[in-house]
């Protein structure tokens, strides 16, 4: 409990677990880019589903990511989701504690708080959403609102990320429900919240990685903060009101077989206002086997990745601290 950020930062000065090295530091400067990341409409005709699919293709190899509107999912619904997981973040120490048990889990920094060399800016709460019968008792009671609030917002996203996994799947020349099957049966809800900062030049709230899921759907508000790697610069994504930004994970650029590009992206901090978010990441279970899917590869385009399971690659990836270098060396071991 003492090491959440959020309990003791208001009023001091960084400390030096939170410092990173010279080469890691965001610095002052950062490139914000509102309108050339690629912007997708999800309200369209029948007959324009090719163009949108090939939107979301173009966006998916050149940037990794794109921002989605008009995507069927309620302004209030997004407000109150926001407003609630504010609402927990902002209590005691204690009473985070006390509403987290078994599989809902509280922590600061990330896992690897206890063996990390350097500190992350920010208090994450993570657990899973599905079947939502079954994991929903474990969520936090307070605020009171939190379960029925956030269950709502699990069934408009869930529906949300098939849309867009059967738009990827047809981009791809796969079966439209290839991605939504098996590779989405366990997702994760995980919501950051990054304090003001005393030093933002000096630290991160998250530093490079891709994320280990097939797509990750995120709630960002109105407060910048995440930046993608792009041609060799970091590029700030200047939040749109009411969008989701869609990012693709690791695993769908195996699957793709490097067709599509896992979005390398952070998170830098700010003094002046926290930043809180909502990821809702799409996994497959423990037990799936992942590797490129047979549509995707021919004699142009031979095998990059081997196969493997899910749950070895999610211990990799944890274990490694989301370390490219030793994930590409797991994924091409065989």
């Amino acid at each position: 409990m003492e090491n959440f950020v959020s309990n003791w930062s208001n009023g001091a000065s960084l400390p030096e677990s939170y410092v990173f090295p010279p080469e890691k530091r965001p610095g002052q400067q950062i490139f914000v880019l509102a309108n050339s990341l690629p912007v997708i409409d999800l309200e369209f005709e029948a007959q324009e589903a090719t163009k949108i699919i090939n939107q979301i293709s173009k966006a998916t190899q050149e940037w990794g990511l794109f921002q989605v509107v008009k995507h069927g999912i309620s302004e209030d619904l997004m407000d109150e989701t926001m407003s609630v997981i504010k609402e927990f973040h902002a209590m005691a120490a204690e009473d985070k504690a006390r509403e987290c048990n078994r599989s809902c889990k509280i922590y600061s920094s990330s896992a690897n708080y206890a063996t990390e060399k350097v500190h992350f800016w920010r208090d994450a709460l993570q657990h899973p959403c599905h079947p939502l019968q079954h994991y929903i008792q474990f969520w936090p009671q307070q605020p009171p609102s939190y379960r029925d609030v956030v269950a709502s917002y699990i069934g408009q996203v869930t529906k949300l990320g098939h849309k867009i996994l059967r738009l990827i799947s047809e981009g791809l020349g796969l079966c439209p429900d290839y991605l939504s099957g098996e590779l989405g049966e366990e997702p994760m809800l995980l919501v950051n919240h990054y304090p003001p900062c005393p030093n933002p030049s000096l630290t991160l709230g998250l530093s490079k990685h891709i994320d280990p899921s097939v797509i990750t759907i995120l709630l960002q508000g109105d407060v910048d903060g995440l930046q993608v790697f792009k041609d060799g610069e970091w590029i700030g994504v200047k939040p749109i009101p009411r969008a989701f930004l869609v990012n693709v994970g690791y695993l769908l650029q195996i699957i793709s077989n490097g067709r599509l590009k896992g979005a390398q992206h952070r998170v830098v901090t700010n003094s002046n206002a926290a930043r809180t978010t909502a990821s809702f990441f799409i996994y497959p279970c423990d037990n799936s086997v992942i590797g490129p899917a047979k549509a995707v590869i021919d004699e142009r385009n031979p095998r990059l990745y081997r196969p493997f399971r899910f749950k070895d690659f999610r211990d990799k990836y944890v274990a490694s601290a989301a370390d490219d270098k030793a994930i590409q060396e797991f994924l091409q071991h065989e």
